[in-house]
């Protein structure tokens, strides 16, 4: 927990002068997303007020945001926690992302498209697999995934997808074998942005679904196997 903090520390110039239970929750989020607390840590109102300078009424308000976000959960006389999914969370999650992006995409509009955001994320996958670096190349995956979003330049939009890429992090802390779930969606990635550079929604959009389809194939079975033996139903 020592690390997370100090990284939430370099947080708190984010904060500027306006130290909202919004900021702090935008935050937490965004470190839940990035992988820096895995499902099940206890998160200390001392240690991260402390480490972001906030008051203990701002962070309980933000915790209350998040836990509406259903990224936290508050145990009677425990705390709060980050949230353990259940493999009903999972499907959902995927449902609401099958949804959203393959409605994005069907509703570009006539190209070209802004898709330099979008490369860049590619690349970035593809650096962290040469560095072998698997948690990274998850984090890349969401980075595609939120600005293929934002290629609908709808704020409601991705504020409603970073709670649900927030709660996909959160699943693939589950999976135990990360190379094996993350390493084919390079390639994956790098079709869909070819067929959105080439004009071709439809192509992509097929694609997106059949990737989203493997996705949630994958990260459900390693799921089933490990609730089951884990015990871990909530």
């Amino acid at each position: 927990m020592a690390e997370e903090l100090r990284g939430l520390a370099g947080d708190r110039a984010l904060l500027g002068r306006t130290s909202t239970a919004e900021r702090v929750s935008d935050i937490l989020r965004s470190r839940i997303a990035e992988g820096y607390f895995p499902p099940g840590t206890r998160l200390s109102e001392d240690g991260i007020g402390g480490a972001l300078g906030v008051s203990r009424n701002t962070l309980r308000e933000a915790f209350r945001l998040l836990t509406h976000e259903r990224l936290l959960v508050h145990e009677l006389n425990r705390g709060v926690f980050v949230r353990v999914l259940t493999v009903e969370d999972v499907e959902d999650i995927y449902r609401t992302r099958r949804l959203v992006e393959c409605a994005v995409v069907r509703g570009l509009g006539e190209p070209p498209y802004g898709l330099d955001a979008l490369a860049e994320a590619v690349e970035e996958g593809r650096r962290a697999a040469r560095e072998g670096d698997w948690k990274g190349v998850g984090t890349a995956n969401i980075h595609f995934h939120r600005e293929l979003v934002a290629l609908a330049a709808s704020e409601r939009t991705d504020e409603l997808m970073r709670s649900v890429f927030a709660e996909l992090r959160l699943a693939f802390h589950v999976v135990d074998e990360p190379r094996r779930l993350h390493e084919p969606y390079i390639a994956r990635n790098v079709a869909i942005l070819q067929a959105l550079r080439a004009g071709d929604r439809e192509e992509a959009e097929r694609l997106l679904a059949a990737y989203l389809d493997v996705s949630l194939e994958r990260v459900v079975e390693v799921y089933r196997r490990r609730v089951g033996e884990d015990g871990q139903g909530g």
